[in-house]
């Protein structure tokens, strides 16, 4: 559930949490909850319960509340039948189990499972929240006035509270790193492991401004990524049309019934790949060793760092259409799946012939569960001792507390895409801003190869071309 949601000011361990439940509940950490169970009202934890270990950003176990008023859908049904169908993040048994000790409640009244949901009725649920950890790298400032913040997101730090993430997003650790009144009010959307520029406006007014520009498409961006192979020489434009095809998966594909898409990429950098990789051991950066026997290999053919300027914004509009040209992102933990995609990663497939949604959707649920969420990933078993020891996924261990099943931490490419929001500029040249190259795309040691890209002169004529012809 999302909408309104409440914390109980989290203490530093979990057990000092109920310990703090039990008594605004009037109950011992050993008591069987048989009250409706809500953190108080404004309770939002000051300073937030973080920690660093492990160059992680962590946030202790807490109890939190979430609060939804009744959908229309929802009106006639029972309780438990609303959770079985619209929440799947536990089992059906831990969701009655809530019900009948209150920890799920209705007008703030223990009803049970069974009763019967009517409009007006705001459903509670107070759980003990188990947040991933995130990379303890800082939020870099490029530049700072009295109304915007422009700010370096980490990659794998999502911008807002949503889903298992809540304290570990940009938000609140950007209110945590100042003064209480401070209200970050994002002004351009990044996904969770893209890294880059941000617009974090100060006041509403700013906020307003620059997010009417970009609706206006009078802002360009730029990204750069770094990709499987040797990408095509000059400027490349696709104009491949997008479809959502899983949306709790965060599937998109080419398909000629969807969205209206373009973007226009230029090769960088190109990189061959080196001839002293280990094939019992991670080469730099997280990429998966070489298994020689498996034949000729995606990562063998080197990358390219390639700059991208996407003219209209569809959900993973860079990540769907550098897979469809051959060339997806190299550690894309969806489109550069082999475990999904097959042997030559499924690019050039509009029709879905080669791998149908049906396959694809099948083989991704079971990612981040009984297999592991990676790029180019192959059956063998060196490879997949490897991904286990640097993947998140269920690590079969539940919670003395709530008995929620437990991750392990998350390996590096579940904190890292390497896909990078470089530049923001206004169209009539107002102001421009422009970050470092990630550490990714810069030459890798021995060779030469550019640190810096330069205008975007090239690109924004391509468009003009492509519009022309």
């Amino acid at each position: 559930m999302v909408a309104q949601a409440t914390t109980l000011a989290a203490a530093a361990t979990a057990t000092e949490t109920v310990a703090a439940i039990g008594l605004a509940s009037g109950l011992s950490n050993t008591d069987h909850i048989t009250t409706v169970l809500t953190t108080p009202c404004g309770g939002d934890a000051s300073p937030r319960p973080y920690y660093i270990e492990g160059g992680l950003r962590r946030v202790a176990p807490y109890y939190y509340t979430y609060n939804t008023w009744c959908k229309e859908r929802w009106r006639g049904r029972r309780l438990i039948d609303v959770f079985e169908s619209e929440f799947r993040d536990r089992p059906l048994e831990y969701y009655r189990a809530a019900m009948e000790s209150g920890q799920v409640a209705v007008n703030s009244k223990h009803v049970g499972p069974d009763y019967v949901l009517s409009n007006g009725d705001l459903v509670s649920h107070t759980t003990h929240r188990h947040e991933p950890p995130v990379t303890a790298e800082p939020i870099g400032v490029i530049h700072e006035d009295e109304d915007m913040l422009v700010i370096n997101k980490p990659s794998g730090v999502p911008v807002h509270p949503a889903g298992r993430y809540n304290y570990n997003s940009v938000v609140e650790i950007l209110k945590a790193q100042r003064a209480d009144a401070f209200l970050p009010r994002p002004c351009n959307r990044l996904d969770r492991l893209t890294s880059g520029i941000m617009f974090i406006a100060k006041n509403n007014k700013s906020a307003g401004d620059l997010t009417l520009k970009i609706s206006k498409r009078t802002v360009r961006k730029e990204y750069v990524a770094r990709v499987i192979g040797r990408f095509p020489d000059g400027e490349v434009v696709c104009d491949q049309p997008i479809l959502q095809i899983s949306p709790k998966l965060g599937l998109n594909r080419v398909r000629a019934n969807g969205k209206s898409a373009r973007t226009v990429f230029k090769r960088l950098a190109y990189y061959p790949p080196t001839n002293h990789r280990s094939t019992s051991a991670p080469d730099v950066e997280g990429v998966m060793p070489s298994c020689p026997e498996s034949g000729p290999r995606k990562d063998q053919q080197g990358y390219s760092i390639v700059r991208c300027l996407p003219v209209t914004g569809r959900t993973h509009q860079l990540r769907v259409h550098l897979h469809f040209l051959g060339h997806p992102i190299q550690n894309d933990p969806i489109y550069a799946n082999q475990r999904v995609w097959g042997f030559d990663l499924g690019g050039n497939d509009p029709d879905g012939v080669q791998n149908t949604d049906e396959d694809i959707i099948a083989r991704l649920s079971r990612m981040g569960k009984d297999e592991v969420a990676d790029a180019v990933a192959y059956h063998d078993e060196m490879v997949d001792k490897y991904y286990e020891r640097k993947a998140e996924k269920m690590s079969g261990e539940v919670c003395d507390l709530c008995n929620t099943p437990l991750y392990t931490d998350p390996g590096t490419q579940e904190l890292s895409l390497w896909l990078h929001s470089l530049r923001y500029e206004d169209a009539d040249g107002a102001w421009s801003y422009c970050s470092p190259l990630p550490t990714w795309a810069l030459p890798p040691q021995g060779l030469d190869g550019p640190t810096g890209v330069g205008g975007l002169e090239d690109l924004v004529g391509a468009v003009r071309d492509a519009d022309i012809s």
